[in-house]
């Protein structure tokens, strides 16, 4: 044949057949596929944290589907959500751009460090906990600058394990998606959209009321039932989500038995919720019969 004799084929493809050349027979395991994104430089966004955090410091499993976890995700600031003695609650989207309708808002509380200003009350709640390194302990016990970040940071590490802890036992708490140092990522309970109101802020129904009651009761058994006292539970750290309640605000959360003021705690708990809920009209609340439930619970 000689050139003369060739016709090409306008529709074949010398550029597959140069590729295949180069790569026969590519396995799809080693074939990589990545997209490319735009830098932050938006003064309220970063990247997502997720990843930069190590593997315990990431939400038990199994992860609820909207928790997002795409490495080209970026988290932007929407405001502050509460403000607080130890710390502040903000609201924050995480999305990847590539995936905006998979985005998720999220709370972020951030413990205050340099200045928490309920330092000095703290030694009640951490009776019987143990510091993982002595210079740590003794700086909290000289109150000094160093201690007092230390302290932030314990009563973050503590907030989350509660959160993991109370999760995982199917109590209704906030899902905790991450902690990165002083800052504790968790699912925003909402209602249409809106932040979910305190109890306190909320005027229920007979039955909705008593509703209330029966499922706060059932969350305080499993507590006990589990060693574990809220220690400072009240219609102020309580959400009304619709009908259904979830409790927030644990970074005091105190082991029933290991504490010695575990049962001080536990009564306070019954008669802040029982004389809320007496003074919103539920007479069958009373905190002596309530903490007399509780403690069959415990042993």
């Amino acid at each position: 044949m000689t050139s003369q004799d060739f016709t090409p084929d306008p529709t074949h493809d010398l550029q597959h057949d140069l590729q295949h050349d180069l790569q026969p027979d590519l396995h799809p395991e080693f074939a990589i596929d990545w997209n490319t994104y735009d830098d932050v430089d938006d003064s309220t966004q970063r990247w997502s944290t997720w990843l930069s955090v190590e593997p315990l410091s990431r939400g038990p499993e199994p992860r609820p589907d909207w928790v997002v976890t795409s490495q080209g995700a970026i988290d932007t600031e929407l405001g502050i959500l509460k403000t607080g003695k130890e710390a502040d609650v903000f609201l924050l989207e995480r999305a990847d751009p590539l995936e905006p309708d998979k985005g998720v808002v999220m709370a972020a509380k951030r413990y205050r460090s340099s200045e928490h200003r309920t330092f000095h009350r703290s030694a009640g709640y951490t009776e019987g906990r143990a510091m993982k390194r002595s210079r740590d302990e003794r700086a909290l016990k000289r109150k000094s600058t160093f201690g007092k970040l230390v302290a932030a940071g314990e009563w973050a590490v503590s907030e989350w394990d509660a959160l993991k802890r109370l999760w995982t036992i199917g109590l209704p708490v906030p899902y905790p998606v991450q902690i990165d140092g002083t800052e504790i990522l968790m699912e925003w309970i909402t209602v249409d959209g809106e932040t979910a109101p305190r109890l306190a802020q909320t005027r229920p129904e007979p039955a909705l009321l008593a509703s209330y009651f029966d499922q706060l009761r059932d969350a305080l058994a499993t507590m006990v039932q589990h060693g574990v006292v809220h220690g400072d539970l009240s219609a102020y750290n309580i959400l009304a989500a619709g009908e259904r309640l979830v409790i927030i605000d644990l970074p005091q959360i105190v082991d029933l038995v290991g504490n010695v003021n575990g049962f001080d705690y536990l009564m306070r708990d019954c008669t802040n919720i029982c004389t809320w809920l007496r003074g919103k009209g539920l007479a069958t609340a009373d905190e002596q019969e309530l903490f007399g439930d509780l403690v069959a619970h415990a042993f």
